[in-house]
């Protein structure tokens, strides 16, 4: 995971497996940084996601949330093909979070 950020802006970059494991780790990361730089936009990249259990879906609904309450939004960008049904299916399309 890189996390990058440009203006109001953080961009993160997740790679490899996101399972029950990983996804705890890069949870807190990613909060930790969110609080202390408040950014307008969190911006979750999947192009690296090699492989996701429903741990990946509840990471990005616990990061829309989270960002919800510091007054910021949440777009998911570039999900594999063989992923977004997964998060079809769990409506993270009405939260107006895919692009």
């Amino acid at each position: 995971m890189e996390i990058k950020h440009e203006g109001r802006v953080m961009t993160v970059m997740l790679t490899g497996e996101l399972d029950h494991h990983t996804c705890s780790k890069i949870r807190q990361k990613i909060d930790s940084c969110a609080e202390s730089e408040r950014p307008a936009l969190l911006c979750l990249d999947f192009s690296g996601v090699q492989f996701m259990d429903s741990s990946g879906v509840g990471l990005v609904m616990g990061r829309y949330r989270q960002m919800s309450l510091i007054g910021g939004r949440v777009q998911v960008v570039n999900v594999p093909d063989n992923m977004e049904r997964m998060f079809v299916m769990s409506g993270l399309p009405a939260l107006g979070v895919m692009k």
